[in-house]
């Protein structure tokens, strides 16, 4: 007996006009458990696109309650918060990958996080996520051991925000983990380091599609924990399997501020 088709998830990506949104419509295409069912982007750049979606608009509210799921991409955080709210009110669970959140926007976010499922991740590779991992345990080895850490990130030059999201986080784990610990953006002037500073620097130039390094210096010895990405499509490929996994959190109403931590079971 042929076991009963099982339905495809179908998913609302706001941002579809941008580099990740495309990147995230053509490795969906090779899925045949999910697909984008609708694209959410600004009104003058829709009324310029030629798209083969299904359902496109300038507000997610058009598409919300016709989809499983909503994958946010617009790269605007104040619209992220709309659109997360709108889910909220739809009950219907979101990924965001928009980065440059400060802390009352993560604060807000959370207070979402209580009512739906929320996949929330500045960088969504699966290398990426291990270089945080590979991170926490490095610092836990080598923490007052007298290593001074150090991160650089480097990203093409049209990305808005520094440093990135990242590069963010890296940090907020190096804090986590190392006491009384402040950060630096960048130097200038006539100043030695300081204990427990950590120097976070931001290049911008060309096609990089992203590339981050932490740095622990010993006397005598330096490790480097290095990701770099040369194609899109690993964060399309992060953002889908978030996708996934969080639609199956939705079915046992699993409310919660999720990483991709989370996703990969790390």
């Amino acid at each position: 007996m042929t076991p009963p088709h099982k339905p495809k998830i179908s998913v609302a990506l706001c941002g579809f006009l941008g580099r990740m949104g495309n990147s995230i419509i053509e490795v969906s295409k090779t899925y045949d458990d999910l697909y984008i069912k609708a694209g959410i982007d600004q009104k003058e750049r829709i009324s310029q696109a030629n798209t083969q979606l299904e359902l496109v608009s300038s507000d997610l509210k058009d598409v919300i309650d016709k989809v499983d799921l909503v994958i946010e991409f617009t790269g605007n955080v104040d619209v992220a918060l709309k659109n997360a709210q709108i889910c909220k009110d739809h009950q219907k669970p979101i990924v965001i990958g928009t980065t440059g959140f400060e802390q009352n926007h993560l604060d807000s976010l959370k207070d979402i996080s209580g009512h739906i499922p929320v996949v929330f991740s500045p960088n969504m590779s699966l290398g990426v996520n291990m270089l945080f991992k590979l991170l926490e345990i490095a610092l836990k080895a080598l923490k007052d051991k007298g290593y001074d850490v150090e991160i650089s990130e480097i990203h093409h030059r049209f990305k808005k925000d520094a440093p990135s999201g990242t590069a963010l986080r890296l940090l907020d784990i190096i804090k986590k983990e190392i006491s009384n610990t402040h950060e630096v953006f960048g130097r200038e002037g006539i100043a030695p380091r300081e204990e427990n500073e950590v120097g976070v620097f931001a290049l911008r130039g060309g096609d990089v599609v992203g590339e981050h390094t932490v740095y622990m210096f010993g006397m005598g010895e330096r490790l480097e924990l290095t990701h770099r990405a040369t194609d899109r499509r690993i964060f399309a490929k992060g953002s889908l399997e978030s996708a996934k996994w969080v639609y199956e959190k939705s079915k046992t109403s699993s409310k919660g501020f999720y990483s991709m931590f989370d996703v990969l079971g790390l």
